[in-house]
Parts: C-alpha cells; structure tokens; sequence
C-alpha cells in the first residue's frame, strides 16, 4: 500500500505547475529531483522559518541560496521596502538609492566603480564582454565546478586535453559558443601556469568563483585567488571574481576578506549578487575605475538594462547591508559552527563517511571518505554519495529542517537563526544520519 503525500497540497501544486511550466519549477533544483519526492511550495516565511502551502514549519537553511543574511521578512527591510513601493516601483531613470547603494559596496568591496543589473547571470556575461573589450582578446579560463550563471560561453566542458579548448555542456549552446573557453581542474595551479604559458597573449580574463559553492563549498586552497590575480596581472589579463553567493556573505567583504584583504591584491573585475539585493533580483558588477571606464556610455563597450538599479531592489539591497553589522556575522559564524560540529557528530556516531568544508559563514556537508583528504575540486566533488544524501535530506525535512535539495549546495544561515531553529536542526541531525548510514547499508 502507497502511503500518502506528506504534503498533499504541495504535490496538487506541483501538478499544476508541470502543466504549464516545464518541470514545474523555474530553477532545476527546486524539483526535487536530486533527492526525489514533492517539491515543497513555500506560502510564507518569517525570520528562520519557511512555511509551505499544507502548513508545515521547516528551519531554512537555504535561505533563498544566500540573500536572506538577516533572515526573512526582516522588519527594517520590509519597512524600508514598503516606503520605497510607495514612491513607485520602477521609472526607467537614475534614483538616489542605486547611487548609495554603489557607494556602500564600494566601501566594503575591491572594487571602485560599480554598474548594476539585475541577475548574477548577467552580472557574469557583462563582465565577460567588458574583460574582452578593454584587453581586445577573446579566450576566457574557468574551472570546472564553478558555475558561473547560465552564459552560453560558461556553460561549457572540459575538452579531451587540459589545454584544449571547451564544448558545450548542455544542449542548447552552440560549440561556437564555447570555443574560446578554456576549463581548468579547480585549485590546479600547474594547469594554470600550463594554460597561461600556451595562450597567454590571447586570454582576456580569468574567472572563477572566490570561493566555489556550486559544488558543495570547495574553497581556495591558502594564496590559490593571490596565484590567480598575479598570474593574470603578468599576463595582462583580467582577473575576474565571481562573488555572486560569496558576496558580503562569507564574510563583510565577501571572500576577498578573508584572503586579497588579508594578503593585500585585488581582482580587476568583481560580480556580485544575493546579499546586495536583499533578495530582490538585483546584482552587479565592478572593478577598477579603469577598466569599468570602458563601459558605455562612458566608452565604448555597450550593456544595459530596463530594470538595472531598480529603486525597490536597491532600497532593500542598502539596508540589508546597512543592518549587517560583525555582530551580524558574529551570530551566524557561531551558529554555523555549532551546527557544523553537530552535523560531524552525528554522521561520525552512525559511521557515515562525510567531510565538512567552509568559506566564511558558508558551509557545506560533501559525503565522501575523508581519507580521500579535503575535496579540492569538481572530480572529488563528484565522488559525494547522493544517495546517502537524499535519506539525510528527507530525515531532516521531515523533522522540519529544510536543507538544500541537491549533495552539491551550499548550506546557508542568518542572524534570525535562534536557539530554538538551531535547536530545531541539533535535534533531526542523529536521526538524518541514522537514515544516510541505513541507504549506505541497503546497498
């Protein structure tokens, strides 16, 4: 006998949705199909807590894959938010708050100039174009396991050699699309100086994430962004840092707090999203003052956008960085320790072989043998057993914690995450582990 749904009203939902959208879904992950079962439809949230549309209660630790750093329906932000609807919602003209937005994020960012649009995808694209512009080369260097948005020319493989040129990684993108793309096996520093040496005079910029969260969170090995950033500076390409989920995430400064800061260099390029826009769809890009010189109607490098600087994405972007103070990231990093360690324990106790990685407040769970060493890339990445992570998953939804619904996401918190939502996640973790180690023996 089939038991029932335990979210029947999500699943009737879910039905809907597949009629008219395909997957029903408007971003894969969210179908569930990693981990299997009903997708979750999400009625309402409030400070750490989702509530889906059959009235159940989960702990968030997506938090919208990043955004939501002072938790959900922050009173500030609404307020904040609700003021500027007020006024309007869009004019298709400059606004005071996109000009005080640029400015706190040039404050805390590695970048002097900022351009706003309104996705990390685009974010992404537009630096790619203006790195090719300003230094009139064509070839871009990524890594694989980086993700980038879903720009046709980062869309792309790995070729048969290391120095060979990409294909397509999906369907969809033509090989012309990628032919200038060169991957790299993340946190590879000979494959870099290999790439560099063999089509150094042609590769207008290298990207990568600051710390790679679209694998699990994978970060830099110590100087491996400093390595990157010099080696372009000598070869006259750009160094592009992607800090769309890092960005005034993992730390105030985003990663580069936590390494150009400390060691003292700065990327040419930066693209940020999430946090900045208070989650809104809003991003941005920047750098230096003379490279983003180069974009029109300045010079002669074109990008634009309707909704670019959207006066209520930016209000709500400012005032979430203006509310996330270091007792902000103080809260989160110690709740994110304290499960983190709790998540060690457990899977330790049951047997299930895990290893736990970090970036900032970012971190993530990758089940595979610690024996193995630290996973440094996409290939040890890949090693992660999703099946013991759908049982954990499932265990974990059903003692109402909400955790990424794929092995290979990040795992976000906020500084609404109190004792009791920490509490909440302490008390499912023995159980969700019990449930990895019982897939892994039914094997």
């Amino acid at each position: 006998m089939t038991s029932p749904d335990p979210a029947p009203e999500s699943a009737a939902l879910f039905a809907r949705a597949r009629a008219v959208t395909p997957g029903g879904v408007n971003s894969p992950v969210r179908a569930f199909n990693a981990v299997g079962g009903t997708p979750r439809f999400i009625r309402s949230a409030a400070g750490a807590w989702l509530t889906d549309v059959d009235g159940h209660e989960y702990v968030d630790l997506i938090c919208s894959w990043g955004p939501m750093l002072l938790g959900h329906a922050h009173p500030e932000v609404q307020a904040a938010v609700m003021a500027a609807v007020a006024r309007g919602t869009s004019y298709g003209t400059p606004t005071e708050p996109e000009v005080l937005l640029a400015e706190e994020i040039v404050a805390r960012a590695p970048v002097e100039r900022v351009r706003f649009v309104s996705s990390g995808t685009e974010a992404t694209m537009s630096a790619i174009r203006l790195a090719r512009g300003f230094t009139g080369r064509d070839v871009v260097v990524k890594f694989a396991g980086c993700y980038h948005g879903h720009v046709d020319s980062l869309l792309a493989s790995a070729g048969s050699g290391l120095a060979t040129f990409a294909t397509p990684g999906t369907p969809g993108v033509p090989a012309s699309s990628t032919e200038l793309t060169l991957v790299l096996p993340y946190n590879d520093r000979a494959a870099v100086e290999q790439v560099f040496a063999e089509h150094g005079d042609r590769i207008a910029c290298l990207v990568t994430e600051a710390a790679p969260g679209n694998m699990g969170v994978v970060p830099p090995e110590p100087g491996f962004n400093r390595f990157l950033a010099e080696t372009c500076t000598r070869h006259g390409a750009l160094f592009v840092s992607d800090e769309v989920m890092t960005g005034f995430r993992a730390t105030r400064q985003g990663q580069w707090g936590l390494d150009g800061a400390v060691e003292g260099w700065r990327p040419d390029l930066v693209t940020f999203g999430k946090v900045m826009g208070g989650g809104f769809p809003a991003a941005a890009f920047g750098g230096r003052a003379d490279v983003m010189a180069r974009l029109s109607p300045e010079g002669p490098v074109y990008q634009a956008g309707t909704l670019s600087g959207n006066p209520v994405a930016t209000t709500a972007g400012l005032t979430t960085l203006r509310l996330a103070t270091d007792e902000v990231y103080a809260h989160i990093g110690s709740a994110a320790d304290t499960i983190k360690s709790a998540a060690a324990e457990a899977l330790t106790a049951a047997g299930v072989p895990h290893v736990v990685q970090s970036a900032g407040t970012m971190f993530s769970v990758f089940f595979t043998d610690p024996a193995d060493g630290a996973v440094r890339d996409f290939a040890a990445a890949s090693r992660t057993d999703a099946v013991a992570y759908a049982a954990f998953f499932h265990a974990m939804l059903d003692r109402h914690v909400y955790l990424p619904p794929s092995a290979y996401e990040a795992w976000f918190l906020s500084s609404a995450h109190d004792e009791r939502a920490v509490q909440t996640v302490l008390d499912a973790l023995p159980h969700a582990a019990a449930a990895a180690a019982a897939s892994q023996g039914s094997r």
